[in-house]
């Protein structure tokens, strides 16, 4: 701007250009100079890690990757409160070390006006010291150096024992310089000068857990007063914990109260357990009720988990308390009982008006008594039901003396027995119960069922019953459950219970012939009639026909049959459970009937299978019986089970009679069934090969092979291999798999008989590294090519890519 502009003419002058568009421009500057700077401070850091210098090899002969330079200051790892706490903890142990040893090593050195004038100048320091320090705001060394002083006056104490009282009892003298010590420390944190530090009361609440203890242990009060001694620390941290305020004082106090109540409870319940009579066991009761009081008295911590355990713990004391002091009072075997009706009497608590935390924490205490009661007799439920299974090694072998003998058989019986069996009961009843008051619990219910009818099924063993009597029982418990599952209470419990009870009444039955087959044919007929209810048929029905099963082997073993006769016998089952699945009203239990009928034919092959004559009748009659379950519209594919059955039973006679030339039985029967098969292809030609010429092919090529692999002669290898080419080469001809497969295979296998001597002589004279290495050799190829398919593929995708 030129000099000779006058300043009255200055307001009058226009902006150029104006305010908006210099903005602009200036904005549009900054953006510039932004830009700028980025692309100056990445050129920047290109370059400072371009002038780093390359990193040494590592041991495997690589350069290790180069470590960039920080650009700025590093960052520290411990924040400043944190290494000012880690100095003062570590400057008051040393000095407290340093006391320690001078107390303990260089102490004799000094006469007694040195010592005391050493105590009291060290300790006095210490503990005045954190005043000055306060009134800086200098807190935690204040802390640091407060311990410091209170850690003298523990080695003070020391002292004094050491020179001045050293012929007093060393229990007494802790107990009494403890019981100091925490009053000494109590009164110095209340101080106004130092009425801020937090490490005085934590001390003296610290030091409050010596004196009873050390004092039973000086008045030789065992094992008695030491408990009491430990559970009344215990009372006095909780009564703490609940009057303080300060949270690290209260979690102290938590900690004390549950660490010295823990061990008095364990003291007081072995004390309780090991009561040789009713005045020690009420003398242990009294101490566990102490402790379950101050459990109660805890529950009122803040925190409903910690109310709940606290309510379950001394749930559990009460339990023990006067479950000691009855058990005491009668004999060892009723011990279970005992316990198990001071834990039902528990569970009355759910009456009673309490805070929801402590209500939910006394009944899983009681049902966790009551729980432990039925395992106490769940090793009496488990012999009673798989005891029986050793009668297995040793059927009809004679009837037992009585029940408990029969279930004992390989295992031994528990004294004391049907006193436990008053757990499973009591449970049980207290669980129908709350199944009928409360229907938010249909597990209770359950339960119950569970437990009764393992109490029916071990009942017979515990009372030692007749043989005879135990089985009529734990008949009319399987007996009671299909019932209930029947009329639909319970359905899949009761079915269960029903199934499963019947196994080791089965297998009870065993020692007696006549208890076998009344117990196989009582529960054939109960699950069939079941069976009708259409719930329970997919169940029931399958285990009808096992048992129906188990009862015609047993029948045939009584009779005095042989096993291969027995299988006509078992075949009436397969026969059954066909005629059972082509009922309508079973069709929601087909598949598990016919599975079953399909074991049990099975079963009577495996029977049959030492007799050639028998086993070829028996797969006959399994076709019969799969044929006519091929009459089914749903089952037509049974057909081809059917055909191989036949096919099967032909081989199995012709092999019976021992005859020379097969084809003379196959081949009246494989020209019918082609002209059958060329009518259906002829009828229907989507129908498949396998359909229209397998079954036929497969009658006289199949068996004609078997014979060829054991003829010594060249004629009708030679004869077989002929047909086999010309029944491959008319499917191929006209594109039919039956005759291109079944004929190539025989071809194959007919030609592999006849070079099979030659490839053995010639393996015996080549060397023994040559198979090796020809495999070698032929994975190396394969491999090779592999590794060019894969080359090729990834040369076409790179060709690919460059395209697009």
């Amino acid at each position: 701007m030129s000099r000779d502009v006058t300043r009255t003419t200055l307001p009058g002058m226009t902006h150029v250009p104006p305010p908006a568009e210099e903005l602009r421009l200036l904005d549009a500057e900054l953006r510039q100079l932004d830009a700028r700077r980025a692309q100056l401070l990445h050129r920047r850091a290109w370059l400072v890690a371009a002038l780093q210098p390359v990193a040494p090899l590592t041991a495997s002969g690589a350069a290790g990757p180069a470590r960039q330079a920080p650009l700025g200051p590093p960052r520290p790892e411990a924040t400043a409160h944190g290494v000012q706490n880690v100095l003062l903890l570590l400057g008051g142990v040393l000095l407290t070390l340093a006391a320690a040893v001078f107390t303990l090593v260089s102490w004799g050195r000094l006469g007694i006006s040195g010592r005391a004038l050493v105590l009291a100048a060290i300790t006095s320091a210490a503990l005045f010291a954190p005043v000055p320090l306060l009134r800086r705001g200098l807190r935690s060394t204040a802390e640091s150096v407060a311990g410091l002083g209170l850690a003298l006056m523990v080695l003070d104490a020391y002292a004094v024992h050491q020179v001045a009282v050293t012929g007093a009892d060393g229990a007494g003298y802790t107990a009494l310089a403890s019981a100091l010590l925490a009053g000494l420390w109590v009164a110095y944190g209340r101080l106004p000068q130092v009425a801020g530090l937090r490490l005085p009361p934590h001390a003296a609440l610290a030091a409050a857990q010596l004196p009873l203890l050390f004092w039973a242990i000086r008045a030789s009060a065992v094992p008695y007063g030491i408990t009491a001694a430990l559970l009344v620390t215990a009372g006095f941290d909780t009564v703490v914990a609940l009057r303080v305020t300060a949270g690290s004082v209260r979690v102290l106090a938590a900690i004390g109260a549950y660490g010295m109540g823990s061990w008095g409870v364990l003291a007081a319940g072995w004390l309780s357990w090991g009561a040789a009579g009713p005045s020690a066991a009420a003398r242990a009761a009294a101490l566990l009720l102490a402790a379950a009081l101050a459990l109660g008295a805890a529950a009122r911590l803040p925190g409903r988990a910690v109310a709940t355990g606290n309510a379950v713990a001394g749930g559990l004391l009460l339990v023990a308390a006067a479950g000691g002091v009855l058990r005491a009072s009668l004999p060892g075997e009723w011990t279970v009982p005992t316990y198990l009706a001071c834990g039902v009497a528990l569970s009355t608590v759910v009456r009673m008006r309490l805070p929801e935390p402590v209500r939910r924490g006394v009944v899983l205490a009681a049902g966790a008594v009551q729980t432990a009661a039925v395992a106490c007799a769940l090793p009496l439920v488990l012999v009673s039901l798989l005891g029986p299974l050793g009668w297995a090694v040793q059927p009809w072998s004679g009837a037992p003396s009585d029940t408990r003998a029969a279930v004992s058989v390989h295992v031994p019986w528990a004294p004391h027995s049907w006193q436990l069996l008053l757990a499973p009961v009591t449970v049980a009843a207290v669980l129908a119960l709350l199944a009928r008051a409360e229907t938010r619990r249909p597990g209770a219910a359950t339960g119950a069922a569970y437990l009764t009818w393992a109490t029916l099924m071990a009942l017979p063993a515990a009372f030692q019953l007749p043989y005879a009597a135990g089985l009529l029982l734990q008949g009319a418990a399987v007996a009671t459950a299909l019932a209930a599952a029947s009329v639909r209470f319970l359905p899949t419990t009761t079915t269960a219970l029903a199934l499963g009870g019947s196994v080791p009444l089965t297998f009870l039955s065993l020692p007696s012939q006549t208890a076998t087959l009344a117990v196989l044919s009582a529960q054939t007929a109960a699950l069939a009639a079941a069976s009708l209810r259409p719930h329970l048929a997919p169940v029931t029905a399958p285990a009808a026909l096992v048992y129906g099963a188990a009862l015609a082997c047993a029948t045939g073993a009584a009779a005095g049959w042989q096993v291969r006769h027995t299988a006509l016998l078992v075949l009436v089952i397969p026969a059954a459970a066909a005629l059972l699945a082509a009922r309508p009203a079973a069709a929601h239990a087909r598949v598990p009937v016919e599975i079953t009928g399909a074991a049990a034919g099975l079963l009577a092959v495996g029977l049959a299978l030492t007799d050639a004559p028998m086993l070829a009748l028996v797969l006959a009659l399994c076709a019969v019986i799969a044929a006519g379950t091929a009459v089914r519209p749903d089952r037509r594919s049974v057909g081809y089970a059917a055909a191989a059955l036949f096919l099967l039973a032909s081989w199995v006679r012709l092999a019976a009679w021992d005859i020379a030339v097969v084809e003379a039985y196959t081949l009246p029967v494989t020209v019918p069934a082609l002209c059958v098969g060329a009518w259906r292809r002829h009828r229907d030609p989507e129908a498949s090969s396998w359909t229209a010429y397998g079954p036929g092919l497969a009658a006289t090529l199949l068996p004609s092979l078997a014979a060829a692999w054991n003829d010594a002669h060249w004629t009708r290898p030679l004869l077989l291999g002929a047909a086999a080419l010309l029944l491959t080469l008319l499917g191929a001809r006209h594109r039919l798999r039956a005759p291109l497969v079944l004929g190539g295979s025989v071809l194959v296998l007919d030609a592999l008989r006849e070079l099979a001597p030659p490839l053995v002589r010639m393996a015996d004279a080549l060397p023994g590294w040559v198979p090796p290495a020809f495999a070698g050799c032929l994975l190396l190829v394969l491999g090779a090519t592999y590794e060019q398919r894969i080359r090729d593929v990834r040369r076409v995708r790179e060709a690919l890519g460059r395209m697009s």
